[in-house]
């Protein structure tokens, strides 16, 4: 239930910022491109952090016993950076990429990378630039857990150690601001939620992420 409802939240937020791009823009069509004229592009780079969790999964020995019970969470961290293109006044495409890590003990972390295309609808309000959105894209998960730290179908290499890759499409709903430091600069703090649309393992870790970094704006 919990990504069923990530997933709505998600489809809501990327399809209220397309119409919403698409009815805002009060500029007549006009043979320059009208509403959807292009109107530059920014791009920057951004670390990120927040809080994310697993659900409760068991690590299995080779004989197929449960050696221990866990769940991952905690304080992500990572990098990436995004490049978009305005049209109009308010719809803007592009898009993005990051890679954020978990880290937990022992030297078990969950690596999480992914990117896609991303649309959003922003609005300008003097220095400052709201706007909301959504990216559509692909990731990939590597988990590399310890015994000794926190379903039922994970097996443990040597008894000791789970590690598991896999990948999933995904939907990213997402939300934030930027400021103007000059016309060419802006600071951007942003917030968004990944949503696994094809392979939500138990072990996969979901939560808010936040965001921040540099844009140039051309």
């Amino acid at each position: 239930m919990k990504h069923r409802l990530a997933l709505v939240i998600a489809l809501f937020c990327l399809n209220t910022a397309v119409l919403s791009a698409a009815d805002c823009d009060t500029v007549d069509v006009r043979s320059d491109g009208g509403r959807f004229r292009f109107e530059g592009y920014s791009g920057g780079m951004l670390l990120h952090t927040g809080y994310v969790q697993s659900r409760k999964f068991s690590m299995l020995s080779p004989d197929g016993s449960a050696l221990t019970d866990m769940v991952l969470r905690g304080a992500p961290v990572g990098i990436g950076g995004a490049l978009r293109i305005n049209f109009g006044a308010h719809l803007r495409i592009g898009t993005e990429g990051y890679v954020s890590t978990l880290y937990g003990r022992n030297g078990s972390y969950q690596k999480v990378g992914w990117g896609g295309v991303l649309a959003d609808c922003a609005w300008e309000r003097g220095r400052w630039t709201l706007f909301a959105g959504a990216t559509f894209g692909g990731g990939g998960v590597t988990n590399l857990v310890s015994s000794s730290s926190d379903h039922d179908d994970y097996l443990v290499e040597d008894g000791s150690v789970l590690y598991r890759k896999y990948a999933f499409m995904l939907l990213s709903p997402f939300f934030g601001a930027e400021y103007a430091i000059t016309s060419k600069v802006h600071l951007m703090l942003k917030a968004d939620y990944l949503c696994n649309l094809t392979n939500w393992e138990d072990d996969y870790v979901s939560g808010p992420r936040i965001y921040f970094g540099f844009m140039f704006c051309h």
